[in-house]
């Protein structure tokens, strides 16, 4: 009985001996897949971040330089001109119609409006102090979203307001960007997140990451 059992027994070993070959290497595959996930996923979090600090910072430096595109040469901010003069002198719908009349071209107005550019950009192409640039971007947006108020079809005039959505606009797009980009840490891949993160300060402080 020894001598016929042991051929069926013998078999058996190689075959436990190749499934766990196969475990590890499938364990390997499974990380090495989410590893590239995760990367590639970093990547598309940094070049969005990348693509939305630069439209920040290009605002900033448009109306502040006049380079001849929303804001022509010669009557940039430096110029004397006012950043915010004929955005918010032109609403023409919305509650904060007046309101916004009555801050066109404020000085205070200006300088918020304008620190408010740079900031946002700077934050978001350094990837460092994303929660800040989000709240303050977010802001900004609601702002202009409110200026332009979407839900309108008609504007005060009784013209047609040509709002394609009464809800999402670009604003919007804008404002969610800067928030995924903050809850997902986006800063740490092409930017300064991590070294921001080992600061003293902010690491007791989380809410300034």
């Amino acid at each position: 009985m020894a001598v016929h059992e042991h051929p069926h027994r013998s078999p058996g070993f190689p075959l436990r001996s190749s499934r766990k070959n196969r475990t590890p290497s499938a364990a390997g595959d499974a990380v090495s897949t989410l590893t590239d996930t995760r990367t590639a996923r970093a990547y598309a979090f940094a070049s969005l971040r990348l693509l939305t600090g630069f439209v920040f910072l290009w605002a900033f430096l448009d109306k502040t330089f006049g380079l001849g595109y929303a804001t022509p040469s010669g009557k940039g901010w430096i110029d004397g001109g006012s950043p915010t003069k004929g955005f918010l002198s032109g609403v023409a719908v919305g509650p904060m119609e007046s309101t916004f009349h009555e801050w066109a071209g404020a000085t205070w107005a200006d300088w918020l409006f304008m620190l408010g550019l740079l900031g946002v950009g700077i934050a978001v192409t350094a990837g460092v102090a994303l929660r800040l640039a989000a709240l303050a971007g977010t802001a900004v947006m609601a702002l202009m979203w409110i200026a332009e108020w979407p839900p309108a079809k008609h504007l005060s005039d009784g013209a047609p307001s040509m709002s394609t959505n009464p809800f999402v606009d670009y604003h919007v797009i804008y404002a969610v960007v800067l928030i995924a980009l903050a809850v997902a840490g986006a800063g740490v891949t092409w930017g300064l997140g991590r070294i921001w993160e080992r600061i003293p300060v902010v690491r007791d402080h989380r809410w300034l990451r």
